[in-house]
C-alpha cells in the first residue's frame, strides 16, 4: 500500500433541489437525471482519486430505492471503493430530504467504473485505496465480488457482440 490512497480522500458531495422541471407526471424526479446527477459525481470523485481525467467505462449497479419529489433536497456522496490498475469502482449514494418535515430517506445507490486517462486518451495506472471506517471496510471487502461480475458481464458481452456480427 506504497501509494495507496484513504477512501476518505476521494469522498465528494454535492446537493441539488428537485425543481418541477426534473420531475415527471408523479411529480418525482426523473431516474435520468438522477443518472447524470451520479455520472457527474463518480467522475468528481475519481478525477480527486487519479489526479487524471476521467471516462465512464460502466454503470455497474443502480438500484432506485425510493422517490424524491419537486421541493426536496437531493445529498449525493461518493467515494472510490476499489481500484484496478486504471479503474476506479466509485459509490455513488443518494438522499433526499424533505425540507418540510426534515425525513431523510435513501433514493439510490449506484457503483459506476471510471477509467483514469492520460493527454494521450489512454488509459493510466491509478493509486490503490484503502479503507479506514467500518462502512468503507464493508464497501473495499466486497469489491472484488462486483470486479468478478463486471469481467463476467463483459465476456458475456463480447460474446453477444460475435453473435450479431455479420
Amino acid at each position: 500500500m506504497n501509494n495507496a490512497l484513504p477512501m476518505s480522500n476521494s469522498r465528494s458531495y454535492q446537493t441539488h433541489l428537485v425543481l418541477p422541471p426534473d420531475t415527471n407526471h408523479h411529480h418525482s424526479i426523473f431516474g435520468g437525471k438522477v443518472l447524470a446527477y451520479i455520472d457527474e459525481m463518480a467522475a468528481i470523485t475519481a478525477m480527486k482519486h487519479a489526479k487524471e481525467q476521467v471516462v465512464t467505462a460502466s454503470f455497474d449497479s443502480v438500484d432506485f430505492v425510493s422517490p424524491a419529489y419537486v421541493g426536496d433536497i437531493l445529498e449525493l456522496e461518493a467515494m472510490v471503493t476499489s481500484t484496478g490498475r486504471t479503474s476506479m469502482e466509485v459509490y455513488v449514494r443518494v438522499i433526499s430530504r424533505n425540507i418540510k418535515t426534515g425525513e431523510k430517506k435513501l433514493t439510490t445507490e449506484s457503483f459506476v467504473t471510471m477509467v483514469a486517462i492520460g493527454e494521450d486518451g489512454k488509459p493510466v495506472v491509478v493509486p490503490a485505496v484503502y479503507p479506514e471506517t467500518e462502512d468503507e471496510k464493508r464497501l473495499f471487502e466486497t469489491g472484488g465480488a462486483r470486479q468478478e461480475l463486471r469481467k463476467a458481464k463483459r465476456a458475456n458481452a463480447k460474446e453477444r457482440r460475435k453473435i450479431q456480427e455479420p
